[in-house]
This record gives C-alpha cells, structure tokens and sequence, in this order.
C-alpha cells in the first residue's frame, strides 16, 4: 500500500516537472510575438530582418521535432527532456544578452532546439508513467499549458514592454528553466533506452529540407509573394522532400517517424480532428485579435484582457475533460465540446462595432470551455491507440503535425482575410456611384461637414470621398473576419462527423499493484494490430 501511494505521488509531481517546461516553452513563443516592434527599435532594423528572429525559431523547431522520437529511444526520456529543458534555458539567456540582430537571431535557434523537444517528450514521459485509465486527467492537466500560455503571453508581454527592461521575455525563462532541470533530475525516473543499431538519415534529411521549406514559405503568412520564383521552388521542393520521406519511412527497418502508426484508426482521426481544432482555434488567437487591435482600437494588453477569461476557461476545462473521458471515452466528451464550438465560432461570425466587449467576452469564454472540452479527449484516444513502444514516436509525429498545421493555418486565415477584404471592398465601392441616393446623401453631408470646418469646396469633396472609402474599407475587413470565422464553424462539422467514426472504448481501470501494474497494463497494449485497447 505503501509503494502504492509512493507511486501514485510521483506521477503527479513528474506531470508538474512536464507542466513546467512545456508552459515556458509555449509562453516565450507567445511573448516574442508582442516585442517585435521594440527589438526593430533597439537594434536598429528592418521587419524584414527583425522576422527571421521569428521564423529562424519556427525553422529550427519544426526541424528538430521529427528527431526527438529517436533520441528518446537511444538516450530515454529523461535526459533528453533535461537536455531539452536546459538548451531552452541557456538559449533563453543568450537571448536576454543578444547585442544584435544577428546574435538574437542564433541564439534563438538554441532555444528552439531545446523548445521543439519539450512538448513531444514531455508527452511521452506522461504515457510512460500514467496507465491508460488516468492518461485523460494527465493530460487535461498538462494541456492547461499548451491553451492559457499563448492568451497570457500577449498581456504579460505588454506589461513587461511598457513597465519593465524588454530582456526579461527573455531572462524570466531561466531561473524556471533551472528549477525545471533540478526538478527533472531529482524526480524523473529512468526510461528504457534501446541499443543503437542504425540513424535513418534519408529520413532526416528529407524531414528537414521538406518541413523547413513549407514552413519557411507559409511563415511569411500575409506577405507571401507567389510571383517571387523562390516561394514556388521552395514549396515544390518542400514537397518532393515529404513525399520522398514518406517513401523512405515506410520502407525503412528502423523509421524516424513510424507512419504505420496511422493504421491505428483512432489516431488517424484524432490527427486530423486536431488539424481541424488548431484551424478553429485561429479564430480566436488570431482573428479576433486582428479585429480587436486593428478595428477597435484596443491596446495589445487590453486585448489579452479581454481575451485573457477564454483561457482560464480553456485551462479549466482541460483536466475536467480530461477526467470525463478516463469514465466515459471520447466520444460522449468530444462531441459536445465541438458542437458548442462550432455554435459559439458561428455567433462569433457576426463581429460588428456594435458589438460590445462583455459579449465579445463570453463569446469567446464559452468557445475556450469549448476548445478545452473537446481537444485532449481525442488526442488521448488516438495516443491510446497506438503500442506503447512506439508512443515516443508517435508523440513525435503527432507534434510535427500540430506544428506544421499552426502555421498552415495562419497562412490559410490570412489568404481567406485577403480575398474575402479585396471582393468586399470592390462590392462595396461599386455602390457609391450618384445612382445611390444614400452614398450621395452621405456625402453631402460629409461634405458640409468639412466645409463648416474651413476646407473649401474642393478640398472638402475629397475629404468625403476619402472618408467614405475608409468606410467602406473597415467594412470591408469586418466582413472579412466574420467569413473566416464563419468558415472555422463548417470545419468543425467536419470534425464531429469524423469523431462518430472512432471506436470508443472506455478503458477499464486495472487493480495496481505498484510499478508492476503499470507494467501489465503497458504490456496489454496493442502491438502489431495498431487496434483500439480493449478492456
């Protein structure tokens, strides 16, 4: 009994060491965001060369995620989620005394290394220590990090702008990071490792050049200029690389990333459910903040705080959801939660500056209870699904997804914005003509208005029609937002309807009897059949 509760103790306090890192990690990615404009300040440069402190980070992190899987299984999860951690770290320290550019730019990429193995690690550490009948709570818990730090980076980035030294974005990582590390080596206990047989480096190579190719080109979101040779050329490359990978992978004896995991039917659809959620999820981390900012006029802080209750929901949510599905499977979780997404994404679809800001509020708060109920359910379904000694790897392959999918989204929401805002705009301009008694009146009135102010005649007539144009430009990009968010409601009816086809099996809680409970649990996992566990 004894051994029992000693047990059940370090796996929560293992969770609260994962929790830890995948926070920061999470949080930093989200406050580097706000601090662009004093960087370009302090160091003297252009958007164009500030960026790459952005996308060098993106770059490196998409291209170390496909390695972890490997690296877990030589060295085992413990050092290299220590390892990681501490790169993070001392990344994010060199980061807080980078001189220039350029040093920000290298010193970014370190932290990067550590940060891209954080997540997929500390996944498999909890589907190490954790028996299935607990992994939903678990996880619930750990997807608190992954769901409040990109709402609170925002505002706590703002605050450390405008009151404190910019560095600290930086430098607060690191007393974490080294409570994180000690932590980590005092608590995690060893992993099987495996012997070193042979590094599947076609597989790497090809992961590598493809993913940094796409991500490169969709990283440069709004501004991605098809008529520059160079994007095409890296997207086809990025291309031919993947699917060269996928040829390689599935012929390989020892793959980097196992894609036969995909004939687990369950982590297929939680793949692409996930897709789907991280897509809907930009309407509220990244839309309505662009509406928020640019149409309302609010301050990057004050938007965090009016953003800041949807991710409290989110985060309390998460470990409930996560409960529920350890009694009653995914499905009965999963379902409602994407039903009231994809209700409260479509109420979200009518933004108007009439609007106001509690309703924007609760809007976006049940659409984060939303996302918090319907998220870990199915990603645990899948992850159970898969043979416990490939989980490294399909955590791995699971992560490069998400990541690749983060920024596919971004790229899909700014081309819907940009289409949506140059059709709108077009229709709405049509209108104004002398034919349309209500533009004319406007006009007049604008008219006499500047005129009463000292314009002349002339000068007052094309400040009308330059007034009007801006109308009908804010319009314009309303109508724009509304469209997109419209759309994120449709993709996840998809979602429901993929969710009906998983198969839901609630997993029976085993009698434990210490480690060897867990050990009997993970052995009753599926092996070569790729199928549901069974009770």
């Amino acid at each position: 009994m004894q051994e029992q509760k000693h047990d059940g103790l370090y796996k929560w306090l293992a969770l609260f060491v994962v929790v830890i890192g995948t926070f920061m990690a999470i949080l930093d990615s989200a406050i580097v965001n706000i601090a662009i404009p004093k960087i370009m300040a302090v160091f003297g440069v252009s958007l164009d060369d500030v960026k790459w402190i952005l996308t060098a980070y993106t770059l490196a992190l998409g291209a170390i995620i496909p390695l972890t899987g490997f690296l877990s299984e030589i060295f085992g999860s413990k050092k290299i989620y220590m390892s990681a951690l501490a790169m993070f770290t001392l990344g994010s320290l060199l980061c807080g005394f980078a001189w220039n550019n350029t040093s920000m730019i290298i010193f970014r990429v370190i932290q990067a290394l550590g940060g891209g193995m954080i997540m997929p690690v500390g996944m498999q550490i909890i589907f190490q220590i954790f028996p299935p009948h607990e992994r939903g709570k678990a996880l619930g818990f750990w997807g608190i990090a992954s769901m409040a730090a990109p709402a609170i980076g925002p505002t706590l980035g703002g605050y450390i702008i405008e009151h404190l030294d910019w560095r600290l974005i930086f430098t607060v990582n690191v007393p974490i990071g080294v409570f994180g590390v000690i932590m980590a080596g005092l608590l995690l206990k060893k992993s099987p490792t495996k012997p070193f047989h042979s590094f599947d480096v076609i597989g790497f190579l090809s992961s590598t050049v493809g993913i940094v190719c796409i991500l490169y080109v969709l990283g440069e979101g709004t501004n991605i200029d098809w008529g520059d040779i160079k994007n095409p050329l890296l997207m086809v490359l990025g291309c031919i690389s993947l699917v060269l990978f996928v040829v390689n992978e599935l012929s390989h004896p020892n793959p980097l990333l196992e894609l036969r995991i995909f004939k687990a039917l369950n982590f297929t659809i939680s793949q692409l459910v996930t897709c789907i959620t991280t897509l809907a999820l930009m309407g509220g981390v990244y839309v309505l903040p662009l509406f928020l900012q640019n149409i309302r006029g609010y301050t990057a802080m004050e938007t965090g705080v009016i953003l800041f209750p949807s991710a409290i929901a989110s985060g309390i949510m998460m470990p409930i959801s996560g409960a529920l599905f350890d009694k009653f499977g995914a499905k009965p979780v999963t379902i409602p939660g994407l039903i009231i997404l994809a209700v409260t994404s479509y109420e979200l679809s009518f933004l108007s500056m009439d609007m106001t800001r509690e309703t924007i509020t609760i809007i976006a708060t049940i659409r984060g209870l939303a996302m918090g109920l319907c998220m870990m359910p199915v990603n645990t379904a899948g992850m159970n699904s898969v043979p416990h000694h490939l989980v490294g790897k399909a955590s791995a392959l699971s992560n490069t997804i998400r990541q690749i999918m983060a920024s596919l989204s971004v790229t899909i929401m700014t081309t819907i914005l940009q289409d949506k805002l140059s059709n709108n705009y077009a229709r709405l301009a049509e209108q104004v003509t002398p034919f349309n008694q209500t533009a004319t009146d406007v006009l007049k009135q604008l008219q006499g208005l500047y005129m009463q102010n000292g314009l002349s005649s002339g000068e007052a007539q094309g400040a009308a029609f330059s007034t009007l144009a801006g109308f009908a430009q804010r319009q314009a990009y309303i109508d724009a937002m509304d469209f997109a968010v419209a759309m994120t409601s449709v993709v996840v009816v998809a979602a429901i309807i993929m969710v009906l086809f998983m198969q839901d099996k609630k997993i029976s809680k085993e009698q434990p009897s210490g480690n060897k409970s867990q050990d009997k649990e993970s052995a009753d996992e599926p092996e070569a059949g790729f199928t549901v566990i069974a009770e």
